[in-house]
């Protein structure tokens, strides 16, 4: 399917909202009918039809039909947030008793639910290395049902072999699914390689102007149908018609945002690479990278996420750089049209204990600024830096 085609016209039946070119917000919670044969009918087949915006609202419908032909899968279900998401997921698959295995170092509340939440209702769960696919071999059990992805993943950016993952999946009779917000759908298509479930924070590049939340799960219709008729009627995560319709807006210019972050984000990281303050630069499209290969395999371009070590252990020299930057803001999320880094030292509290990442780590996201800029305030910070 065209991707021109999938981001301007798929699933918008202009001719039934008086031909407007952008659809509207259905800002509606019912839909009436006419005859109790026709309630019968929708009470019925409610995954497939638009009877309470809690479970469809045609709307959010466009944007659900534009993200899985992105991911090339046969359905979605969007969210209202990206752990709305990742949640109904991960619990559409396990029941007290069964036993999951996760790449470690995922997305900070993807990290809470597998550790904190889940194992409050029995559910047990090993972290692993994703970077060798044999750690996930060896963390399967009798009562394995679920093994999780999220590659490359947060933080320190390690990929995992994404078709080897799967096929132990399949040896072992488990389910598999991946957050693939880091690549966005443009770059990297996790059920090409077999992969269940693909997961997406819509908060980040999809939404792309940092004015929207959501999350959207793909896979096959028969499994989508499953999280709406369970998780997600019962949890009611749902999106609002508004933040579809913003969604929608943002997907327009997915294309040449991924396009112009991707390249800009190339040169901000080549800088870095070579300046004597920075140990050392977490990027998967660097050729110093330990798993560049895969990435280049798996991924068809980068996206604007790395991080770096500062050539430093003193925490007041690492809040210093990060102070002084005056063109990246201090932020939590990512994906937006303005750069934005995210100091682990945030986290840290004097008297606390020390988070397990390093202190002189920094992540940075790349947004729409000319990239010289960009270099030019990273250049300034670093004069903070002593080495």
């Amino acid at each position: 399917m065209d991707l021109s085609y999938i981001l301007n016209e798929l699933g918008e039946e202009r001719q039934n909202y008086y031909n407007a070119v952008a659809p509207p917000i259905l800002q509606t919670s019912n839909f009436a009918c006419k005859t109790v044969a026709d309630m019968r009918y929708m009470l019925q087949h409610e995954p497939e039809v638009h009877l309470y915006t809690r479970g469809n609202n045609p709307t959010v419908t466009i944007l659900e039909k534009k993200v899985a032909a992105l991911e090339g899968a046969e359905h979605a279900i969007a969210f209202g947030s990206g752990i709305a998401a990742v949640s109904a997921a991960v619990l559409s698959q396990v029941n007290a008793g069964d036993h999951i295995v996760c790449v470690r170092k995922p997305y900070t509340w993807t990290n809470a639910l597998m550790q904190r939440f889940l194992p409050r209702f029995g559910v047990d769960v090993t972290m692993v290395d994703g970077t060798d696919t044999i750690n996930y071999s060896n963390a399967i059990k009798p009562n394995t049902r679920l093994l999780y992805m999220e590659s490359p993943n947060s933080y320190t950016f390690e990929l995992q072999d994404i078709a080897a993952v799967v096929a132990v999946a399949k040896q072992n009779n488990c389910t598999t699914i991946i957050d693939n917000s880091y690549a966005s759908p443009l770059h990297q298509n996790p059920l090409q390689f077999g992969v269940d479930l693909v997961l997406h924070s819509c908060t980040k590049y999809i939404g792309g102007h940092s004015d929207v939340m959501g999350g959207i799960v793909c896979g096959t219709r028969e499994m989508i149908n499953k999280i709406f008729e369970r998780e997600f009627m019962t949890l009611g995560a749902v999106m609002s018609p508004h933040d579809a319709w913003l969604l929608i807006r943002g997907l327009r210019t997915l294309p040449v945002r991924m396009e112009r972050i991707a390249a800009s984000t190339r040169k901000v990281v080549s800088c870095l690479e070579q300046h004597p303050k920075v140990d050392k630069v977490y990027f998967p499209f660097s050729p110093a990278h330990p798993q560049y290969a895969l990435a280049m395999r798996q991924m068809r371009n980068n996206s604007g996420q790395f991080t770096i070590t500062l050539k430093t252990d003193n925490i007041n020299q690492v809040e210093a750089f990060c102070d002084s930057l005056q063109h990246f803001l201090m932020a939590a999320s990512w994906g937006g049209h303005e750069s934005l880094i995210f100091p682990i030292a945030a986290s840290y509290t004097e008297g606390a204990l020390k988070p397990n990442l390093p202190l002189n780590l920094v992540r940075f996201y790349v947004g729409l600024e000319d990239p010289d800029y960009l270099i030019k305030d990273l250049e300034q910070a670093l004069e903070h830096i002593k080495t």
